[in-house]
């Protein structure tokens, strides 16, 4: 009765409820240092994506100038009817030409006026060209008519109309002079001067105008090379998990390769991308450029994340599945692969496509391989030149036009996109087949 009594004594003391006291407000100061750390992670979240987003919609736009163009056999150099090959063969420098002298007529400038010309030739790109040549691919019948059609308008114009660069400052420090900016305003007033989506974006490769640069070259080697990813890091990953988890004796040797695998998923990128340039392009000569290259650089890199995610998601599945498979008369590879390979079969696949995003955000390896050089031509293969989505944006980052500023934002956009996709796909995989046990 007496230790009650004191201890009924002390909980009821003021030193007693000064210690409770005390206990619940350093609970209330770790629950408000906590929800402060998550607002300013969110806080500066949202400023990033402000700022990429912001920037990046831009760049899904372009400047473009509607001209009236007279595609005539006289002015083509060729008839209504002619094959491919002959519209193939129309020069680049005729076209041109042809879409500045249009430019010429609708502003009203006179064939002596050389300066006032050349002037209004930099309101146009180098590419129109292409477009037109394009416009009568896709429809020959156009030839001998004369007809009204967008063409793309020069970087210079792009950050007037986008509003990015102040109309306010000197005429020397302007990339257009007042008269170039007067033709502009005439062109917009007449709705011949606006912006519209940027399909260059999704269809052009590498370029120094930014209006004619475009991330397709980059799309197709990003998935050239996360394919490859799959159809060497899957089974080889899969398959190396299985043997070490159930089949690999329990020695010395085993226990070095699985710390050396666990070591290998800290490895930093850019070590794996020394391997491929000394393994795969300088002792076997493999191109340079050439995706399949960085897909066996990211194969490496991605093996010890699928090895890894494998062995948990096989460790998951309750030890009696394989225990009575066992007991009912199937062998211990049966076992595994009819019964717990299949359970486990959503954390695998976790893991891969964890892997994949992991992957396709890396630079380091692959600049260490050539694949930031500049590609032109949209590649038909994996041993063809091409570049990546993550090297795209680190090259158009470090150019000084101001055009490309918008653009690597876009692109930014774009793999975020790719990488919130799978991420997403992990997750409802997971959901989806994961198993209570």
């Amino acid at each position: 009765m007496t230790d009650t009594s004191r201890t009924t004594s002390y909980l009821q003391s003021e030193e007693a409820a000064r210690r409770v006291k005390k206990r619940y407000a350093a609970e209330k100061r770790f629950r408000f240092y906590g929800l402060a750390m998550i607002s300013i992670g969110l806080i500066f979240l949202a400023i990033l994506f402000y700022t990429i987003i912001s920037a990046g919609l831009l760049g899904f736009q372009s400047s473009q100038i509607k001209v009236q163009v007279p595609l005539t056999a006289e002015n083509l150099g060729i008839e209504p009817g002619a094959s491919r090959e002959d519209i193939e063969a129309i020069s680049g420098f005729k076209l041109t030409k042809l879409a500045r002298a249009s430019l010429h007529t609708y502003l009203g400038l006179a064939d002596g006026d050389r300066d006032a010309r050349a002037r209004s030739d930099g309101l146009l790109s180098n590419g129109v060209d292409t477009q037109l040549r394009d416009l009568i691919l896709d429809d020959p019948a156009i030839i001998g008519s004369t007809v009204d059609v967008w063409l793309m308008a020069h970087g210079n114009v792009d950050p007037f109309l986008k509003r990015q660069i102040s109309r306010d400052l000197p005429e020397e420090r302007r990339l257009l002079n007042d008269q170039q900016l007067g033709w502009l305003d005439r062109l917009a007033a007449d709705d011949r001067a606006a912006l519209k989506f940027n399909t260059n974006l999704f269809k052009m490769g590498a370029s120094a105008d930014p209006e004619l640069a475009g991330v397709a070259v980059g799309l197709i080697g990003s998935f050239f090379m996360m394919v490859l990813v799959v159809v060497i890091a899957l089974p080889i990953g899969v398959g190396a998990a299985i043997y070490l988890e159930e089949f690999a004796p329990k020695n010395k040797l085993t226990d070095l390769v699985e710390v050396n695998i666990n070591n290998l998923a800290a490895v930093p990128s850019i070590v794996f991308g020394i391997l491929g340039l000394a393994i795969f392009i300088n002792l076997l000569e493999m191109p340079r450029s050439a995706p399949v290259v960085g897909g066996l650089v990211l194969s490496l890199m991605t093996l010890p994340t699928v090895i890894i995610a494998t062995r948990s998601a096989l460790r998951a599945v309750p030890p009696s599945i394989k225990q009575a498979a066992l007991g009912v008369g199937a062998s211990k590879m049966q076992a595994i692969f009819h019964h717990v390979l299949p359970l486990a079969m959503p954390g695998i696949l976790t893991g891969l496509i964890i892997g994949l995003a992991h992957a396709l955000g890396e630079t380091a390896p692959l600049i260490m391989i050539g694949m930031v050089a500049a590609v032109f031509d949209i590649p038909g293969g994996p041993l063809d030149p091409a570049t990546a989505l993550p090297v795209q944006i680190y090259m158009w980052a470090g150019l000084p036009e101001r055009g490309f500023v918008a653009l690597t934002s876009a692109a930014i956009m774009i793999l975020l996109a790719f990488l919130l996709t799978m991420n997403a796909t992990a997750v409802i995989l997971r959901k989806r087949f994961e198993r209570r046990w």
